[in-house]
């Protein structure tokens, strides 16, 4: 891990340092002239001066009120609609469709709010993780104070437990070895010397270090990220764009119709009618609010949230918790999953790979040296997989430590001094291979075979250890080379060709070296096209707009080694540039911005606050394998809402035009106003049931292709529309042919009620005519809910009907008829919608 990267300035390239001076890079005499200060550290004077000069050591971020967050679900094409129908409904004076238009706008406004409310904050997570106190060096004496009062030039000291409370760079002590995964993505902690950086929010695993601080804040590493998970994800999701398309088209469609209607009634009463009044206004309001009304799907957003909702209780069952509902609908589109490597693709347990032997005589003997040069009782990731290794743990109990020494940064190794039972003077050591070499003067074949040893499990993506003996203090014997890996999960290869049957593409995304990516990547079926991120990304560059080679080099890529958060960010950036969805899974700091710019950021089991509060979907099972289930899961629920939305886009445009040419050629609206809100209540109510229907899963990621739906939605309409006027047409000859009215006679009051009936019972069945791709009577038949939702509500219509609750009551021999009708076209119907698909399929 290099002591610093691409894009991480800290104090050098910030306000808290005039000078130019690399804080990161430079000599520790040239960081205290910069910082203005000694080893001594500041005086309280100093610290207070430079507090107010560069703020607290927090991440401050810009709160918008829960007000305000509550208004913006009032605005927008849907809700304009619904608010112009409301303040409408109240001028002409209809109260209970006024009462019943702001029940439904409070019911969608209070729903979108509570979800995002139940949304963790992503800043606030970051900002909760930070160090609480710090030790610094203030007036010559180490004291404890808050760390959101750390400055730049503070001399703090880190123990063994500690959080690093700002960027520092180490000026005194033995060594330290600290836990920057969740910052850097890699998976062991990483021991520091003298003169080494040490990032904020990272935690000291060993050791103990005094440190002098170069940033804080915003001007950390940390808080970089925090910038970035700032900034990210700022734009409309595909749902909430699709949803604000729709209303577009229906507001202009709304307004060209209602021109029609009003000019053709402002050109009745004003130059036909003779006795033209003022009061006639008040007719043509009402007309328009009969359209307002009627344009509107009033319950579409209700029944995308209750979809929506159950769908997230579903995937709960899937070991997936949904934190941003509409991220299932991104979920569904995926075709880019960029995951990481440890714990995800991998088991993040550390064990021995094979190792090579050279002066021990079996891999046992070279085990038992290796655990005897370790603590017992650490939590090293190394040291653990030592003694998992062990045979026989008894074998222990035969020495007795004398001496121990810890790993040393600078000599790259740990040692121990122990006794045996019979009393013998031992010494055991293990470190990185070159310094166990020159400790032992290994040279000539010996050492070139050693070297080629290393350069071998390096190539394979195996971390190196070697091990060595002195016996009574005599020469070092090179006993061999333990290699260590994180091996693959179980389930990966498997679950990485699942993910490819499914349409997705898998990136692997790792903050480990590239030939450990690569040997991972290789052995699950990603690929070995890996390429190290500081390769591809310039220090100077933008991440928001990248050039396009850097652009065309992460979309054929299978991976990349060595990220940062800045790299994970751009490479979700630029897929999202191509036009591709893409899926992040990630679990620590470093990953929480990627996580939110990403269409659907995932943390896996295990994640940390910050990285949980920028994901959409959290996992509490580990590996890859609940994300593939996630997404078949999500794909059923985005099925369902599209079905949903094809049939209220057809029954509106159905309603709309229906209500305008009738007024047109009739002179009277053919469906009250509480009869169009009786509709959307009858119509959607029982339809929130359809995110229990059974669908077929889509092979391929599957998307709003609005194009196709509106056109879809048209013509299915347009059919509708045909099937609702032959019914008023029927209607209107009724009343006007003496021998039909002989037999029934019926009123224009009862032909509303037909039309009703018709617009109801017919909308029923239309869903179940656009809810599968085939004839709408073959498998996958509907969910027992829906049917039975769908047949309660159809059941109450013609008992309404029939008895005239709250519309004028008809004749059951019509109420049959109207059904005949209506099943007729049905067929009609249904092969209309399958020769739309098969033309749409072969666009």
């Amino acid at each position: 891990m290099p002591e610093s990267g691409p894009g991480i300035q800290t104090a050098n390239t910030s306000s808290v340092v005039a000078s130019q001076v690399d804080l990161q890079k430079a000599e520790l005499g040239d960081v205290y002239s910069a910082l203005k200060t000694t080893s001594k550290g500041l005086t309280r004077s100093e610290a207070t001066a430079r507090l107010k000069q560069y703020g607290p050591n927090t991440i401050q971020e810009k709160e918008q009120s829960a007000l305000a967050r509550f208004f913006r679900f009032f605005w927008g094409p849907i809700p304009w609609m619904i608010e112009a129908a409301a303040l409408l409904s109240a001028l002409i004076g209809h109260w209970p469709d006024f009462a019943i238009i702001m029940a439904l706008l409070l019911y969608n406004a209070i729903a979108g709010f509570w979800q995002e409310h139940k949304a963790s904050n992503a800043l606030a997570a970051l900002k909760a993780s930070m160090a609480p106190q710090a030790e610094v060096l203030r007036d010559g004496k180490f004291q404890t104070i808050a760390a959101a009062n750390v400055v730049p030039g503070d001399i703090l000291r880190i123990k063994l437990g500690q959080v690093v409370p700002a960027d520092v760079r180490f000026i005194d002590g033995k060594s330290i070895s600290i836990d920057q995964a969740a910052l850097t993505g890699e998976s062991l902690p990483v021991s520091k010397k003298v003169g080494d950086i040490g990032y904020s929010s990272s935690i000291a695993k060993r050791g103990e270090m005094s440190g002098v601080a170069i940033g804080t804040g915003r001007n950390t590493f940390f808080g970089r990220t925090a910038k970035l998970v700032a900034g990210a994800g700022q734009e409309a999701s595909h749902s909430q764009k699709a949803v604000t398309h729709i209303g577009d088209f229906l507001i202009v469609l709304c307004l060209i119709l209602a021109m029609l209607l009003v000019g053709t009634q402002l050109y009745r009463d004003i130059v036909i009618a003779p006795n033209w009044h003022w009061s006639d206004i008040i007719n043509i309001l009402r007309t328009v609010l009969v359209l307002l009304i009627a344009s509107i799907p009033v319950a579409m957003p209700s029944v995308i949230t209750v979809t929506n909702a159950l769908g997230a209780l579903a995937l709960s069952r899937k070991k997936a918790i949904v934190s941003k509902l509409e991220s299932i609908e991104e979920l569904a589109g995926v075709d880019i999953l960029c995951s990481d490597k440890t714990g995800t693709l991998t088991k993040n347990q550390l064990s021995l790979h094979d190792p090579k032997l050279f002066d021990a005589q079996s891999s046992d003997e070279l085990i038992l040296a290796a655990a005897l040069a370790s603590e017992s009782a650490s939590s090293d990731p190394i040291d653990q997989a030592i003694f998992a290794g062990l045979k026989n743990k008894n074998q222990l109990n035969n020495f007795r430590l004398k001496e121990f020494t810890p790993f040393d940064p600078i000599t790259k190794r740990a040692q121990a001094q122990v006794t045996d039972d019979k009393g013998h003077l031992l010494s055991f050591c293990k470190g990185a291979p070159q310094a166990v070499m020159a400790l032992c003067n290994l040279n000539g074949d010996k050492a070139e075979k050693a070297k080629s040893c290393v350069e071998e499990l390096a190539s394979h993506g195996l971390r190196s250890l070697g091990v060595a003996r002195c016996n009574n203090g005599n020469n070092w014997s090179f006993l061999g080379i333990l290699s260590l890996e994180d091996p693959p999960r179980d389930d990966s290869k498997q679950t990485i060709s699942r993910a490819r049957e499914h349409g997705l593409q898998v990136k692997m995304i790792t903050g480990d070296d590239v030939a450990i990516g690569k040997e991972i990547a290789s052995q699950v079926g990603i690929g070995q096209n890996i390429f190290a991120a500081g390769d591809v990304f310039d220090q100077s560059e933008n991440m928001d707009h990248l050039p396009k080679k850097v652009v065309d080099c992460v979309e054929r890529a299978d991976g990349f080694g060595r990220v940062f958060p800045e790299h994970k960010y751009a490479i979700v950036k630029a897929l999202q540039g191509r036009g591709h969805q893409v899926a992040m899974t990630g679990d620590g700091v470093n990953d929480a911005p990627a996580l939110k710019q990403a269409d659907c950021g995932i943390a896996v089991s295990g994640a940390t606050d910050a990285a949980r509060a920028a994901a959409a979907i959290i996992l509490t099972a580990p590996g890859l394998s609940t994300v593939v289930d996630a997404i078949d899961e999500a794909r059923k629920i985005f099925e369902r809402i599209i079905n949903y939305v094809l049939f209220r886009v057809s029954m509106t445009l159905d309603i709309m035009v229906v209500v305008v040419f009738a007024t047109i050629l009739f002179g009277f609206s053919p469906l009250t106003p509480v009869m169009i809100v009786l509709v959307a209540l009858l119509d959607d109510i029982p339809i929130m049931t359809i995110a229990y229907d059974n669908t077929l899963l889509p092979k391929e990621p599957v998307h709003w292709e609005m194009r196709d739906l509106l056109l879809g939605s048209t013509i299915i309409g347009i059919f509708s529309i045909a099937q609702t006027m032959g019914l008023l047409l029927i209607g209107m000859e009724w009343l006007q042919n003496s021998q039909w009215q002989s037999w029934i006679s019926l009123s224009k009051e009862q032909i509303q009620t037909i039309i009703f009936l018709q617009i109801v019972a017919g909308g029923h069945l239309l869903l179940f005519v656009v809810r599968s791709r085939k004839a709408f009577f073959s498998k996958p038949f509907p969910a027992m809910k829906l049917f039975c939702a769908i047949v309660g509500t159809q059941i109450l219509t013609v008992l309404m009907c029939g008895f005239g609750w709250l519309v004028p009551a008809i004749p059951w021999s019509i109420i049959g008829l109207v059904w005949l009708y209506m099943i007729i076209w049905m067929f009609a119907l249904d092969l209309v919608k399958k020769l739309l698909y098969r033309r749409l399929q072969d666009i």
